[in-house]
C-alpha cells in the first residue's frame, strides 16, 4: 500500500505560513498540486469507499472544484487578517441531503502541519437544526447516553439553557451546546503513513454513532 500523502505536503504548508502572497504562491502552485492538491483528491476518491461502508449516504466528491476538498483561498473580505491562503488544507464528506457542508452532519479531515485531525458532527448549524438535535437528545436520553459513553463531543455552549428545555433535564449541559463535534488528532508521521486511510476511516467508524444520532434526529436517512 502506498502512501497518499508525503512529508513534502507538510512543508509546502510550513513554507506558504512563511511566503503568504500571491507571488510566491503563483511561482509554486505546481508545487502546490503535486505535493497537496492531487495527492488529496486521490485520497477523496480512494477513501469513498469505506465511508460508503459505513453509510452510502455520504459525499465523497474528488472532484478539484467543488468537491469534497476545500479551496486553498481564504475569504478576506470581511477579516483585518488579509493573507490570501490557507496554511492547512481540508476536505469534507456531508451527508447528500446536507443543505451546504455540515448542515446535515458529517466528516471532516484538517491537514496541518502538527495540528492535523478528523472530526465528525454539526458544526455551526441554523436555529431549526440545532432545535431538532437538541429535540433528539430530549426525546431519545438512553440512545444518547450511550453515545456520550463512548464519545467526547465538543464545541461552543450556552451559558443558560436553552429555551423550553428543563434546567434539570441530565443532559442539560449538552443541550446548551452550539455545536455537536467530536474528533481525533493525527501526527504528521500517521498521516503520511501508507495506512493512514484505513487509520481515517477506522476513526469516522468509530465516531459514527453521533452523526447517526444527528442525521436521524433530522429526519435524513441513514
Amino acid at each position: 500500500m502506498e502512501s497518499h500523502f508525503s512529508s513534502d505536503l507538510f512543508r509546502f504548508l510550513r513554507d506558504l505560513k512563511t511566503n503568504n502572497n500571491r507571488e510566491w504562491f503563483a511561482e509554486n502552485k505546481p508545487r502546490f498540486e503535486r505535493s497537496v492538491r492531487d495527492p488529496f483528491l486521490r485520497f477523496i476518491a480512494d477513501v469513498a469507499p469505506m465511508l460508503h461502508g459505513i453509510s452510502p449516504r455520504f459525499v465523497a466528491d474528488p472532484r478539484a472544484n467543488g468537491g469534497s476538498l476545500f479551496r486553498i483561498y481564504r475569504d478576506i473580505r470581511f477579516s483585518r487578517d488579509k493573507s490570501p491562503y490557507k496554511t492547512h488544507v481540508a476536505a469534507s464528506f456531508p451527508h447528500f441531503g446536507a443543505r451546504k457542508d455540515w448542515s446535515a452532519g458529517g466528516y471532516y479531515l484538517h491537514l496541518e502541519p502538527r495540528g492535523s485531525f478528523a472530526a465528525a458532527g454539526l458544526w455551526h448549524p441554523d436555529p431549526t437544526t440545532l432545535a431538532s438535535v437538541r429535540n433528539g437528545i430530549a426525546e431519545r436520553s438512553k440512545e444518547w447516553q450511550a453515545i456520550r459513553n463512548k464519545i467526547e463531543v465538543h464545541g461552543d455552549r450556552l451559558t443558560r439553557p436553552p429555551k423550553g428545555f428543563d434546567a434539570n433535564h441530565k443532559f442539560i449541559e449538552d443541550l446548551k451546546l452550539k455545536d455537536f463535534v467530536t474528533s481525533v488528532s493525527y501526527t504528521d508521521k500517521q498521516v503520511c503513513d501508507p495506512k493512514f486511510i484505513l487509520e481515517f476511516a477506522t476513526s469516522c467508524r468509530t465516531m459514527s454513532p453521533l452523526v447517526r444520532f444527528i442525521t436521524t434526529s433530522l429526519g435524513l436517512e441513514w
